[in-house]
């Protein structure tokens, strides 16, 4: 009987041992999982700003949810100003992520106007030349899309076919044979010397000022619906290659066989210190800019400008449809 009482003895303590390792285990693992718990609480947060256009929150809004999915806290400032005013807030690290066009890192953000045209019209040397021009700022450029969404000029079809206006030669000719032109277009357009004023010099005309509508924003889609209405006199706008709303509204981008436009590719532009900290954005955003091609991202403006669909909704169902979020 005591025999048999030192051997259940023995089981017990065994037992407890197994018990206690066990606790021991689900303890550590616990611990271990509550480390991982914060550090992925520690990603972040980024600041995802964006221009106040529709493609420009568009894209915010792609970089916004695309990092979400990855683990990253966020915080939405989309639609943070015009380029001046983005640009400055990530500068001033209000911001810490925002969509630009790499000719802007050249000719507005560098004031390298003299570059050599063959840069400016090559995608690849635009974009590197950005890149390292704004490497002594501290902001990096990631994987840019493989679009162009350069300036341009857009008429009414009904207008242009009855002029035989194609391209910017024949708006010049058109111009200086004294027809009434009225173009609808941002501020920004009209003031910057590598937008409206660049159509100018290079093909040699001049507006009045009075056959120039300025508005504050910069949506192409309200400049498109102006001169497909005619609002305000209006029978040309600005326009961006990417957008829309074009074919929508039967309105026709005039050709630039001159060159006058550089390439403007979409890239995601990140504060140095950021990209440092962070290394696997870069790796994270790259397929996602890289399948937002010219006919891509006219689809997505249209679901925006003509749709009238939510920008957050539209990357949201586009990132799904793509496999970049679940």
């Amino acid at each position: 009987m005591r025999k048999n009482w030192k051997g259940a003895a023995a089981v017990f303590a065994a037992l407890a041992t197994v018990l206690l390792l066990a606790a021991c285990s689900s303890g550590s693992a616990a611990s271990s999982s509550g480390s991982a718990t914060t550090a992925a609480a520690l990603k972040g947060p980024i600041v995802v700003g964006s221009k106040i256009d529709g493609e420009g929150a568009l894209l915010g809004q792609i970089i916004l949810q695309t990092l979400q999915a990855n683990g990253f806290k966020v915080e939405d400032k989309t639609r943070t100003g015009a380029t001046k005013v983005v640009r400055q807030a990530l500068l001033d690290k209000q911001i810490d992520i925002y969509p630009e066009y790499t000719a802007n890192g050249i000719l507005v953000f560098h004031g390298d106007t003299k570059v050599d045209p063959s840069i400016l019209q090559n995608a690849d040397l635009t974009y590197q030349t950005a890149k390292s021009e704004d490497a002594t700022l501290g902001v990096d450029w990631l994987t840019p899309a493989p679009a162009n969404n350069t300036w341009a000029v857009a008429l009414p079809k009904a207008f242009a076919d009855a002029n035989k206006i194609a391209t910017l030669d024949d708006l010049a000719k058109y111009v200086n044979g004294g027809g009434n032109l009225k173009i609808v277009g941002s501020q920004e357009f009209f003031t910057s010397a590598v937008a409206f004023p660049a159509f100018e010099k290079a093909y040699g005309f001049k507006l009045k000022p009075s056959q120039e509508i300025a508005l504050a924003t910069g949506d192409t889609a309200v400049t498109e619906k102006a001169a497909a209405t005619g609002a305000q006199g209006a029978n040309a706008a600005m326009a961006y290659g990417t957008d829309g709303t074009i074919s929508a509204l039967n309105l026709v981008v005039l050709g630039d066989p001159k060159g006058a436009q550089p390439v403007y590719q979409p890239a995601p532009t990140i504060r140095s210190a950021v990209a440092s900290q962070y290394p696997e954005i870069a790796t994270i955003l790259a397929p996602v800019f890289e399948k937002l091609d010219l006919a891509t991202l006219q689809s997505l403006n249209k679901q925006v400008a003509v749709d009238g669909k939510d920008t957050k909704v539209v990357a949201a169902d586009w990132l799904k449809a793509n496999g970049f979020v679940k």
